[in-house]
């Protein structure tokens, strides 16, 4: 049983008064075995990184592989047949269960591009033009069938609320190069169907330490609440009450020793830098006109281009891992011109994102990631009107580009249909291996003392990192 609170610091407070140095050290130890936070982090990345930085373009809702990434002529050929029995019996199926199960063929053209031959639907042209710059893996596969756990699954490698996501982790494990920003920054916007919510646990340090955990920057008006000063109060009066808020702070600090008032410290410290960088941040009146045209960006609209663009300025200040959300990928229904929709919204900023970064120089060691929690069913959901497609777990597609990624190839398959992988499956857990293994940090590795074991975002299943998709 952890022993109560009180009763650790008043032994605390005894042995620092005492003259046995030994006792504050074995202090230190029963602060941690009871299940306290461990202050210290890792030194840095256990081997030479190819990354250092990660965009994570979130398409939230769920993209229809079979509308984007993955080519399925034989599902075509048997739009509105019968899903074989053989397979889907025994499946998890989210809304489609007990309904009659129809094959529901891709809705688009495909085309293949470039000199890898890589496959894109009609509706991405413009990241059509990435395909030999880009690995495609079309063989993920998820543990979750229900946005939120899937949302929570994949980005902290469990279903469980309260646990670190993968933008906590990396920042606990290599730290910040970002003096005057968060290390950590989330991104969101809406549009093309249904706008599933996002939690905000999706980026929280869980039982990290909160200075790991994201901050959320609004897309539209000031990016961080609070960011100017109150009237009456200028930069040196809020330094100076700043400063005098971090010395009790400190003084706190080296009673009880609580990573939490070290936080406190930096956060606050890091609080009125912003005050700073942030408004110099978002004001992009020195973008070239030619450069907002490349991502269709106006600055201020709360838009996915303008937040495309925000991200790479992000990166250029050191900030270490930037998720940007779209709210615009879940339908059930009328998939054909919800695709149509989100394309149009999505389609140019991501591949301006991945150019911009490649003109700068940027690319090679900023690793950017497009993809969702999962994909959708071959078979059709709905009666009537323009159908849709149901989540599914079985095989989706993600992109990746940049920062160590072999460009220009496809890794994985799913079987003719669409439904199951049927080659060189990737698990979560794999890819999240393969993210932090590009960063320089081996998964297996990082860990963090919580309730006497030693946790780590792969968790304790079996986690390979994917290494045919490693240049």
């Amino acid at each position: 049983m952890q022993p109560h609170l009180s009763t650790l610091l008043n032994r605390r407070t005894f042995l620092q008064g005492s003259a046995v140095g030994i006792g504050s050290l074995a202090l230190a130890e029963q602060l941690k075995a009871a299940g306290g936070a461990q202050i210290a982090a890792p030194a840095g990345p256990h081997f030479t990184p190819k990354a250092k930085s990660v965009i994570f373009l979130c398409m939230a809702g769920g993209p229809s592989h079979l509308e984007t990434l993955d080519y399925k002529p034989e599902l075509a050929k048997r739009h509105g047949q019968p899903m074989p029995e053989s397979i889907t019996a025994g499946q998890p199926i989210a809304q489609l269960q007990g309904a009659v199960l129809r094959c529901f063929g891709p809705q688009f053209g495909f085309k293949q591009y470039g000199q890898s031959g890589q496959y894109f639907a009609d509706p991405f042209p413009h990241m059509a033009k990435l395909a030999d710059q880009i690995a495609v893996v079309r063989s993920m596969t998820t543990e979750q069938i229900n946005h939120d756990p899937a949302h929570t699954f994949m980005n902290c490698g469990t279903q469980l609320s309260g646990r670190p996501c993968m933008g906590s982790w990396v920042l606990y494990g290599l730290g910040s190069a970002a003096k005057n920003l968060p290390g950590f920054v989330v991104l969101t916007s809406v549009g093309g169907g249904q706008s599933q919510p996002i939690a905000s646990r999706q980026w929280h340090s869980g039982y990290l330490p909160s200075r790991h955990q994201g901050v959320h920057f609004h897309s539209k008006g000031d990016p961080v609440l609070y960011i100017n000063n109150p009237p009456g109060v200028d930069r040196a009066q809020q330094l100076s009450v700043i400063e005098a808020t971090n010395k009790l702070n400190r003084l706190r600090n080296t009673a009880v020793e609580d990573p939490e008032i070290a936080t406190a410290v930096s956060q606050f410290e890091l609080a009125f830098k912003m005050q700073a960088s942030v408004p110099e941040l978002v004001d992009m009146s020195d973008e070239p006109q030619h450069t907002l045209d490349m991502y269709g960006a106006k600055p201020g609209d709360g838009s996915f281009a303008s937040n495309c663009l925000l991200a790479r300025r992000l990166v250029e200040r050191g900030v270490r891992f930037i998720q940007l959300y779209h709210r615009g990928w879940d339908h059930h229904g009328a998939v054909k011109s919800g695709v149509e929709t989100v394309s149009k919204l999505v389609d140019k900023p991501s591949w301006a994102l991945v150019e911009d970064l490649r003109q700068r120089g940027m690319l090679d060691d900023t690793l950017v990631i497009w993809g969702g929690e999962f994909g959708r069913t071959p078979m059709s959901q709905g009666d009537q009107g323009e159908l849709g497609r149901d989540h599914h777990i079985k095989g989706f597609s993600l992109w990746m580009a940049g920062g160590g990624i072999r460009p220009g190839v496809t890794h994985g398959a799913t079987d003719e249909f669409g439904y199951n992988v049927a080659e060189d499956k990737v698990t979560v857990h794999d890819f999240h291996a393969t993210l932090l293994h590009l960063l320089g940090i081996d998964h297996e590795r990082l860990t963090y003392k919580f309730q006497g074991l030693d946790m780590r975002l792969t968790g304790v299943e079996p986690a390979s990192v994917v290494r045919p998709l490693l240049a």
